[in-house]
């Protein structure tokens, strides 16, 4: 199963709510998107306990970001626990922001296409971690998986 965490600031909602819309319809790809979440409204240390409660029911994360994504205090830390999962990370530039250079480490997504690009690299991937478990330990065959879905969508992506 693949389960994407949308991580986004407030101001991008509708289009992390677009792109949860078209995993699911085009791709059968499941995500969480917070603002159905009735914690939503809490902080500090119970938003965090709940998101990476959350966050462990994922498989993976992608990050819409957009101007306001830079007044986020949550999205940089989203993908800060997504990278010590070592889960598959993306970012989603909405409205043609352009990506921080620090996001660039890892593949980022413009358009639609590229969105397609992205679930066919999850399932990629999904299907790698599943058949190196039979034979690896959850942290290297999650680690292996992981840069299979980089070196695959990288290369369809052109990046």
């Amino acid at each position: 199963m693949i389960k994407v965490f949308l991580s986004h600031q407030s101001a991008d909602t509708l289009i992390a709510g677009q792109i949860a819309a078209r995993l699911k319809r085009m791709h059968g790809i499941d995500s969480y998107l917070d603002v159905i979440d009735p914690y939503i409204n809490r902080r500090g240390e119970d938003l965090a306990a709940h998101i990476r409660q959350e966050m462990g029911n994922c498989t993976q994360l992608l990050a819409v970001i957009s101007d306001s994504t830079r007044s986020s205090q949550w999205v940089p830390w989203e993908i800060g626990v997504a990278t010590e999962k070592d889960f598959p990370l993306a970012t989603y530039a909405s409205s043609g922001a352009s990506t921080p250079e620090f996001l660039r480490k890892w593949p980022y997504l413009r358009s639609e296409a590229d969105l397609d690009r992205y679930a066919t690299a999850s399932k990629s991937a999904r299907s790698t971690l599943v058949q190196k478990r039979e034979y690896l330990t959850e942290s290297a065959a999650r680690r292996t998986s992981t840069e299979e879905f980089f070196k695959t969508l990288r290369g369809s992506l052109g990046q």
